[in-house]
């Protein structure tokens, strides 16, 4: 059962859990085993009380508003998609940095009829092209957006960009940047209130991490 004195962190599988494990272990919170030797999905660490959490990305707003994690860090991408309202966003950490872009063929064909985007960002990909006062069809995918103007699936992508080259080497090109991503700290809205002796402290030190004031 959880107590005021414990606190549990939610982190997102893959780089952000690689570039937030140095942000956390310079708050002194290290978890006592190694996140890339275990399977363990709850870890302990060297702090009594607190536990990290790994998770699929698109899963730690649902843990956070829902209490199941007091607090998480996940890319904005993730958050820009989530329909919840259970959670605060107190801070940027500035990890795991990319872009979201709209990206096509570099020889682009006329298009006939409506636009048609893949995207697993469906909710941030509807709002963009509302925003413009366009009506696109979008098709949901999971993974490999690259693969859907090549084979005719669609005509357009939404997608996360590093580098480029993926894209590049597929034969695509940037048209627009839809959001600079990084990674967020989120929290409980209920944690902040009953856990702020914990957590404000925390944040604090976080953002100086972080480069914020």
């Amino acid at each position: 059962m959880k107590t005021k004195d414990n606190l549990t962190i939610a982190v997102s599988k893959g780089r952000i859990l690689t570039e937030a494990m140095p942000v956390l272990a310079k708050l002194d919170i290290v978890p006592t085993e190694d996140p890339a030797r275990t399977r363990k999905l709850v870890l302990e660490t060297n702090q009594s009380g607190v536990k990290i959490i790994i998770i699929r990305a698109s899963d730690v707003p649902t843990y956070v508003e829902y209490g199941a994690a007091d607090m998480g860090i996940a890319g904005k991408d993730v958050l820009m998609e989530y329909t919840g309202n259970g959670v605060y966003e107190p801070l940027d950490l500035q990890i795991a940095l990319c872009k979201m872009v709209l990206a096509e063929p570099g020889k682009r064909k006329n298009i006939n009829g409506r636009l048609r985007v893949a995207t697993k960002y469906v909710n941030t990909t509807r709002n963009y092209f509302a925003e413009q006062g366009k009506q696109v069809e979008i098709i949901k995918l999971y993974g490999s957006m690259e693969l859907a103007p090549i084979l005719g699936l669609a005509d357009q992508i939404v997608d996360l960009v590093d580098t480029g080259n993926t894209l590049k080497a597929n034969g695509l090109v940037p048209v627009e940047t839809i959001a600079e991503i990084s990674s967020r700290v989120i929290v409980n809205k209920a944690s902040m209130k009953m856990k702020y002796r914990i957590i404000k402290p925390l944040l604090k030190k976080m953002s100086a991490l972080a480069g914020k004031k």
